[in-house]
């Protein structure tokens, strides 16, 4: 197991993998949680810190705050499994978090209010109201019909000849209202023909 674990963080951290010197604030890493929920589910290290180097916890304290943060942080409430893991004389927690069959999952700030967080490569973001959507339709399990007329074709032809589109571009693109543009790109992702990224300021999608 330690050397598996060793393994794990030479790898560093990634869309799946995320690493805690040690949890301060059971509202903040409930986001990293529900990142993870709301995506492939992953691993928390607790005991390493960013640059890959073993800290160590006190175990009891560390367990006792992810509970916290995955019980009373988190909507709906996530099940985490743990392992306590020895490595160079120092312990460090494992945390498992599965993908949620309840998406989308909310995290809860120090102001009281619920926000939905994704995973991107190393970072969990807010997420867009688009993201949301698309996420309620992924628990739903519906299956997307796409009917294919002017505004949709001409979303594809646009993409299939630029990298990239924003909705505000769309919209003004195809005249048509933010609500519309917006049911529009929520059914082509929920139906795999486009991609949204949200790592950046202004959401953008492609061509998936």
């Amino acid at each position: 197991m330690a050397t598996k674990l060793r393994q794990l963080i030479a790898s560093g951290e990634n869309d799946q993998l995320d690493f805690k010197q040690t949890i301060s604030s059971a509202s903040k890493i409930a986001k990293t949680i529900v990142s993870f929920a709301n995506h492939k589910g992953g691993k928390l290290l607790i005991g390493v810190r960013d640059n890959k180097t073993i800290a160590g916890v006190r175990s009891e304290d560390e367990k006792y705050m992810l509970d916290l943060a995955a019980h009373f942080f988190c909507k709906p409430e996530i099940e985490l499994t743990f392992n306590e893991i020895e490595l160079e004389g120092k312990v460090i927690i494992e945390a498992d978090i599965p993908e949620g069959n309840n998406k989308p999952y909310y995290a809860k700030d120090e102001e009281g209010k619920w926000w939905v967080y994704v995973r991107h490569r190393d970072k969990s973001i807010l997420a867009s109201k688009i993201t949301v959507e698309v996420l309620k339709k992924e628990t739903k399990q519906q299956d997307t019909f796409i009917q294919y007329g002017p505004k949709e074709q001409g979303l594809i032809e646009y993409l299939s000849k630029n990298e990239r589109i924003t909705l505000k571009e769309y919209c003004k693109k195809m005249n048509i209202s933010k609500w519309r543009g917006m049911r529009i790109i929520i059914k082509m992702i929920s139906a795999g023909i486009i991609r949204a990224h949200t790592y950046e300021k202004t959401e953008f999608y492609t061509l998936a």
